[in-house]
């Protein structure tokens, strides 16, 4: 489980260089990132060691992660941020 302090870290670096990870990581991290199970938030706190290049092509869905907990990450964070502009 992540400590309130672990949150606020991973908030900051969910922060990447790329405007269109921004849109889609902050608010995942503020808004979901606590009502997930600790499987799917070790999944995505390992995704932020990924490259910004590598996220934006899976993001934009123009490539599929190779790593079934990657592309799992992935889907996760689109469908909580996707439910949230409903």
């Amino acid at each position: 489980m992540y400590s309130e302090e672990d949150i606020r870290r991973l908030t900051w670096q969910s922060r990447r260089g790329m405007w269109e990870l921004d849109l889609l990581f902050v608010p995942f991290m503020e808004n979901h990132f606590r009502d997930q199970s600790v499987e799917d938030q070790d999944r995505f706190v390992k995704l932020l060691d990924c490259e910004d290049q590598e996220l934006f092509l899976w993001f934009m869905q123009r490539e599929k992660p190779v790593d079934p907990d990657m592309e799992r990450a992935v889907t996760v964070v689109l469908d909580c941020v996707r439910a949230s502009k409903v």
